[in-house]
């Protein structure tokens, strides 16, 4: 009985409290799309240098980034889903959308806007089911044939990944460069996110040959002045936009 006691006066509370908070389908940034994104930032405690995640992601959303995902390797469950707490509420008020990184249990428990997914994780197909129609879920795309795939568009985005060599990517050796982001962007009408040695100076190419938005580590994380860093970003990609529907040079 004290089993059943246990279930019955906390499980089923706490069930009927998440629920409760959990936004409805028409409160989510559903005007916040992947295909309006810029810059998205995937978070890296290890580039800190003393700073505090949040006080990085602050700045980086001054600057203008559009999402951020919150990326944990190593951390305890419970410390990822007290970190990802402050980091949701802060990104809540200023309408920025948070994805967590492979773990759909912390997204859930977060009530987070979305999930990225590695080709090694779960099934877009059974992460669609169990994240719901309303949230963000991102696929990792590292050679043509996985863009065609049917799964793929149980996605909302995917991320072409590397675009060029990173040695955060050590387990990819082929990058895709230019020329592969551009037949990636003929093979699919789905917002494409590029990641992988993407810095400021390359960013403008990497939006004309057919990214619709840039990802990034180390050049936000890492910098001297993260809210500048991201700043100079958007412009880059706003102008390689630009350029790209204007002139369409390598489409």
């Amino acid at each position: 009985m004290r089993v059943v006691r246990c279930v019955l006066c906390v499980s089923v509370p706490m069930w009927f409290a998440f629920k409760a908070a959990r936004l409805m389908p028409s409160e989510r940034l559903l005007v916040n799309k992947p295909s309006d994104w810029d810059v998205y930032l995937v978070t890296d405690r290890s580039l800190l240098s003393g700073r505090s995640l949040l006080s990085v992601v602050h700045a980086a959303v001054e600057g203008g980034v559009s999402v951020v995902q919150l990326r944990e390797k190593i951390l305890p469950t419970r410390a990822f889903y007290e970190q990802g707490i402050e980091i949701r509420d802060y990104l809540r008020s200023r309408g920025i959308p948070l994805l967590i990184n492979d773990r759909i249990d912390i997204a859930l428990a977060l009530d987070a806007d979305g999930v990225h997914l590695g080709r090694d994780d779960m099934p877009p197909e059974i992460a669609r089911r169990l994240m719901g129609p309303d949230r963000i879920i991102g696929l990792s795309v590292n050679e043509p044939a996985h863009l065609t795939e049917g799964t793929a568009r149980c996605a909302d985005y995917l991320a072409v990944s590397p675009v060029f060599f990173t040695p955060t990517k050590e387990d990819i050796t082929t990058p895709w460069e230019l020329e592969g982001l551009r037949r990636a962007r003929a093979l699919t009408d789905m917002p494409l996110v590029a990641i992988g040695g993407i810095k400021r100076a390359n960013s403008r190419q990497v939006t004309e040959w057919g990214a619709d938005c840039v990802a990034v580590v180390s050049e936000i994380m890492a910098a001297e002045d993260p809210r500048e860093a991201s700043r100079a970003l958007v412009e880059e990609v706003r102008e390689g936009k630009l350029r790209r529907a204007c002139q369409s040079p390598h489409l």
